[in-house]
């Protein structure tokens, strides 16, 4: 991702085809790690490509999966109360456990 946030932010910048070395300049600004052979096969694909249109395809990529996501986040969210229940449960249970053990003296008084 930080190797396609510097190339977007090279051509925020002016450059329509940022070069390996311009998105490898942002990564070194900022002190972030980079791979650069990951960065030159980037520049590589997007080099005679036209980002908004890119982005345009994605966003519609990304509305189909939106689309097709809805009702399996539906029944997560159905699904989260009752995880929530038994998420408290285990807690009081723990809770308890921790008490009882505290309570008992197990025979081990240092001071008999």
């Amino acid at each position: 991702m930080k190797h396609i946030a510097a190339y977007l932010l090279a051509v925020l910048g002016g450059k329509a085809h940022p070069t390996a070395e311009d998105v490898i300049a942002i990564l070194k600004s900022v002190d972030a790690k980079y791979d650069e052979e990951k960065i030159k096969t980037l520049c590589a694909e997007l080099k005679d490509k036209n980002l908004e249109e890119l982005m345009e395809e994605g966003r519609k990529k990304m509305s189909t999966v939106a689309v097709a996501a809805a009702p399996a986040a539906a029944a997560g969210a159905a699904a989260a109360p009752a995880a929530e229940e038994k998420k408290e449960e285990k807690k009081e249970e723990k809770k308890e456990e921790e008490e009882e053990e505290e309570e008992g003296d197990f025979g081990l008084d240092l001071f008999a």
